[in-house]
């Protein structure tokens, strides 16, 4: 009889050891698990939001550059233009005063 009650009290122990390891193996994977789910999301949104942001500046920058060669082309265009007018007056000029000096 005392050995039975002392086999069954191991077995109990045992079992209640075993199940206590089995519950804290579990806990353990399951936080793991979160963690790892959770610095995985994180990284993937900063690296969402960083080449968002990368893809803005590069967008703006192109923008910019553009907006800034079209206004120095115009400019370089606007100053020919009135270059080339004045030339056309001055040479119109000197046509008609030589007309006029010859006469």
């Amino acid at each position: 009889m005392v050995v039975v009650v002392v086999v069954v009290v191991v077995v109990v122990v045992v079992v209640v050891v075993v199940v206590v390891v089995v519950v804290v193996v579990v806990v353990v994977v399951v936080v793991v698990v979160v963690v790892v789910v959770v610095v995985v999301v994180v990284v993937v949104v900063v690296v969402v939001v960083v080449v968002v942001v990368v893809v803005v500046v590069v967008v703006v920058v192109v923008v910019v550059v553009v907006v800034v060669v079209v206004v120095v082309v115009v400019v370089v265009v606007e100053v020919v233009v009135v270059v080339v007018v004045l030339v056309l007056v001055l040479v119109l000029v000197v046509v008609v005063v030589k007309y006029f000096l010859k006469y």
